[in-house]
């Protein structure tokens, strides 16, 4: 049969400039088929390097991931940055779970100047558990991904939004505890929380804590600073920012001033208007000194470290009016 237009194979005799993009750029969702592959060639032996390989290979640099779902206690929304991705699918697997993938259909695609969009709002994560009991898994839901237009066509954004979820439990192992009412009763009982383990549900968790520290680890890792010295840094940067943008204003009344001071006509009024200039200074500048030691003397928040064998460091800084900085155990 020969190849037409609208072949995907189809490559046109005029040159390449003429011709369509490979499958590989025209379909993303071939990109989560693949992901599904690489999920399924995971062993027990898949250690943080397999883990972050994987995410290395699916997920760009800046990448974020989102979950959004609805518990009993009230709607729920967990982001997580690049650096806790390859985290969160191995704690998917420690959860009891042999084997994860996801379908996608009747997605929707939308081509921009750098990225491409995925929107599927009928997403399903499908995971079979081996304990506590033979189980598989549905997760529905509507999973937005966004790729970046190019060769490596890595995921951006991930944000799977879960509106419902299924436990199937085979017929035969029903069969086989008929007879065993506790069996039966434990079977009747849910394994996941809107298709998530207790592992995955913890490690979200922990997500809002190690999320904000992450300028203080990645400080720690390309410097080599001990946790309070990257604390002290972190925080006098915050506070220079914070310092900063109340100092602007203040250079344009004196500009202003100095005008005035030019545009006097008689000798009497500009010295009269020097006084009266230089009083109104000297106050504005106290008042200016007053607020930006009220500012530095404020106390910035304290923050919580963990150096190890050490013990739990917590302690707050404040800075004094020399720069310096001033700790409270």
């Amino acid at each position: 049969m020969s190849s037409t237009p609208h072949d995907p194979f189809y490559s046109s005799p005029f040159g390449p400039f003429y011709r369509r993009h490979t499958p590989y750029m025209v379909q993303p969702e071939y990109r989560i088929y693949e992901m599904n592959k690489r999920l399924q060639s995971r062993t027990e032996d898949s250690d943080n390097l397999w883990w972050d390989a994987f995410a290395t290979e699916f997920f760009e640099d800046d990448a974020t991931l989102t979950l959004s779902f609805c518990l009993e206690d009230g709607p729920k929304r967990y982001t997580i940055g690049r650096t806790l991705i390859p985290r969160y699918f191995s704690t998917v697997f420690e959860g009891g779970v042999t084997d994860l993938y996801y379908i996608l259909k009747h997605s929707k695609e939308s081509y921009h100047n750098s990225s491409i969009t995925v929107d599927c709002d009928q997403c399903t994560m499908v995971t079979q558990h081996g304990k506590p009991m033979f189980t598989k898994v549905c997760t529905e839901g509507r999973l937005i991904l966004e790729f970046t237009f190019d060769d490596l066509m890595r995921i951006k954004t991930w944000h799977f939004t879960i509106r419902q979820y299924r436990e199937l439990v085979p017929r035969s192992i029903l069969a086989m505890h008929a007879q065993d009412p506790q069996v039966l009763e434990q079977l009747s009982k849910n394994i996941t929380r809107m298709g998530l383990t207790n592992f995955t549900l913890n490690y979200l968790r922990l997500c809002v804590i190690l999320e904000p520290m992450q300028e203080l680890m990645s400080r720690h890792k390309t410097y080599n600073l001990s946790p309070r010295d990257c604390l002290k840094t972190c925080l006098f940067q915050k506070w220079q920012r914070m310092v900063a943008p109340p100092a602007e204003p203040t250079r344009q009344p004196t500009t202003k001033r100095r005008k005035r001071k030019n545009s006097t006509s008689s000798t009497s009024n500009s010295s009269a208007g020097n006084n009266a200039n230089s009083t109104n200074s000297k106050k504005k500048s106290a008042a200016a000194n007053l607020s930006l030691s009220s500012q530095e003397l404020g106390a910035l928040q304290s923050c919580s470290l963990n150096p190890g064998r050490d013990g739990a460091l917590c302690h707050s800084t404040a800075v004094t009016p020399t720069g310096q900085f001033k700790e409270k155990h």
